[in-house]
C-alpha cells in the first residue's frame, strides 16, 4: 500500500529518527558518540534527510517534502494549497513518531545524563543566543536558503541539463548538510516546523528522568520562522519561474 501522505508520514518519522537520534548519540552519556561534535550531527541530519527522502517516494510521496516550510513554499509557488493541511498532518505525526523511537532507542542513557538542556536539545531547537528577533531571523533567511535552493534543484532548467534519475535526494541532503554547517550556528537550524513541535510536544508527554522544561517560550521561532522563510522562497520562486 502507497499513497502521498504515507510517503510523508514514514519519510519524515525516519528523518526525526535518525535526526534526533544523531544528536542524542552525541549529546547522551555513555553513548558511543558521545562528545563527536557538531560536523557528526550535520552530517547525520543531511543522511537523515536523504534517507527520509528516499523513503517518501518509495512510499508514495514523488513530493518528499518532510517539511511544512516546503509544502507552504510550494504551495505558494504554485497557487495550489491542496495539499498544505494533509501533508502537515503527516508530517506532524510522523516527526511525533520519529521522537518517541529516539527515546526508546536511547532509552538507558536520559537516566545517566543529568543536564535536562542536553535532553531537550535531543527532540528540539534552543538557541546559542536567546534573542527572540534575531533567532527568528536567522531561522527565515536559514530555511529560505532551503526551499529556494530545492526548488532550484527541481527546476526545469536543472533537470534540462540532465540530471540523473535518483540523484536529487543526494543533493538535498547536501544542501541540508551545508545549511548546518552555514547557517545553523545561531538557532541549531529548525528549518522545519514539523522537525521542532512535534519532537518537543513528544519531550513534554513522554516519562524522561529529569527532563525539566520543554521550553515552549521559544517554540514559536522555530515553527513560525520557517513558516515565513519558506513561503518567501515560494515568492521568489514564483517570480524567477522556477
Amino acid at each position: 500500500m502507497s499513497s502521498p501522505i504515507l510517503g510523508e508520514f514514514f519519510g519524515t518519522m525516519i528523518l526525526i529518527l535518525m535526526g534526533d537520534g544523531v544528536v542524542a548519540g552525541v549529546l547522551l552519556k555513555k553513548s558511543k558518540a558521545e562528545g563527536s561534535g557538531w560536523m557528526v550531527i550535520t552530517a547525520g541530519w543531511a543522511f537523515a534527510v536523504m534517507c527520509g527522502v528516499f523513503t517518501a517516494i518509495a512510499i508514495g510521496s514523488s513530493d518528499a517534502h518532510l517539511n511544512p516550510a516546503v509544502t507552504l513554499g510550494f504551495a505558494v509557488r504554485t497557487g495550489n494549497f491542496a495539499k498544505f493541511a494533509p501533508y502537515l498532518a503527516a508530517q506532524m505525526l510522523g516527526a511525533f513518531v520519529g521522537a518517541i523511537l529516539v527515546w526508546v532507542h536511547y532509552y538507558p542513557h536520559w537516566r545517566e545524563t543529568p543536564d535536562a538542556r542536553l535532553k531537550l536539545a535531543c527532540f528540539c531547537n534552543t538557541p546559542a543566543i536567546r534573542n527572540y528577533a534575531s533567532n527568528m531571523v536567522s531561522e527565515i533567511i536559514a530555511t529560505f536558503v532551503l526551499v529556494f535552493v530545492v526548488g532550484a534543484i527541481f527546476s526545469r532548467e536543472v533537470s534540462s541539463t540532465g540530471l540523473a534519475a535518483g540523484l536529487a535526494p543526494y543533493l538535498v541532503g547536501s544542501l541540508v548538510w551545508g545549511v548546518g554547517l552555514s547557517l545553523g550556528g545561531p538557532t541549531g537550524y529548525a528549518i522545519n516546523p514539523a522537525r521542532d513541535f512535534a519532537p518537543r510536544v513528544a519531550h513534554a508527554v513522554l516519562p524522561i528522568p529529569g527532563k525539566g522544561s520543554s521550553d515552549w517560550a521559544y517554540a514559536s521561532v522555530a515553527i513560525v520562522g520557517p513558516l515565513i522563510g519558506g513561503a518567501l522562497a515560494g515568492l521568489a520562486m514564483r517570480w524567477f519561474n522556477f
